[in-house]
């Protein structure tokens, strides 16, 4: 970025998308050997953690509409890492859960979407990374209408 970026620089929503852009990018890359992307894992980590969850409770959890939603979970479906099945309560929904390939390739996964969270932040001392992961929390769950820290939410990204 040059100088003339100044006013940019100062813009709190350009900053933020800047900068999920580019650790996006960098998980992305390392997720490909994977044949995944960022918005499969989020989805696939947030089965193999939680129970139970309809497309519905997917597509809200991560603040994305229910139609993108739709199609990853049909990805991971194909591939056998996820499987939807009558919800448990609400006989209209199905429950999207985590096969055990799916749990194996999370696992697996997950130590690559570390490194490239580790690799986004390496420019940051260890305390101002753990400052940043703790401000982004609340900022997104503030922003998501759920007030506090979910104490169950875990991020890998």
């Amino acid at each position: 970025m040059s100088a003339q970026d100044e006013g940019l620089l100062d813009d709190t929503g350009f900053l933020l998308a800047y900068a999920s852009g580019v650790v996006v990018r960098l998980t992305n890359a390392r997720l490909a050997r994977f044949d995944l992307r960022v918005r499969h894992y989020s989805v696939l980590a947030l089965v193999c953690d939680r129970e139970g969850l309809s497309q519905r409770d997917i597509a809200e959890f991560l603040g994305m509409d229910p139609s993108p939603v739709v199609s990853l979970i049909d990805a991971l479906e194909s591939r056998g890492l996820v499987a939807r099945r009558p919800h448990s309560v609400d006989r209209r929904a199905r429950e999207v859960v985590a096969t055990p390939e799916g749990h194996a390739l999370r696992d697996l996964a997950r130590l690559d979407v570390v490194a490239a969270r580790q690799e986004f932040l390496a420019g940051l001392p260890k305390d101002e990374q753990d400052q940043l992961l703790v401000i982004l929390r609340h900022l997104a769950l503030a922003g998501s209408g759920r007030g506090g820290v979910d104490a169950d939410t875990t991020s890998d990204a």
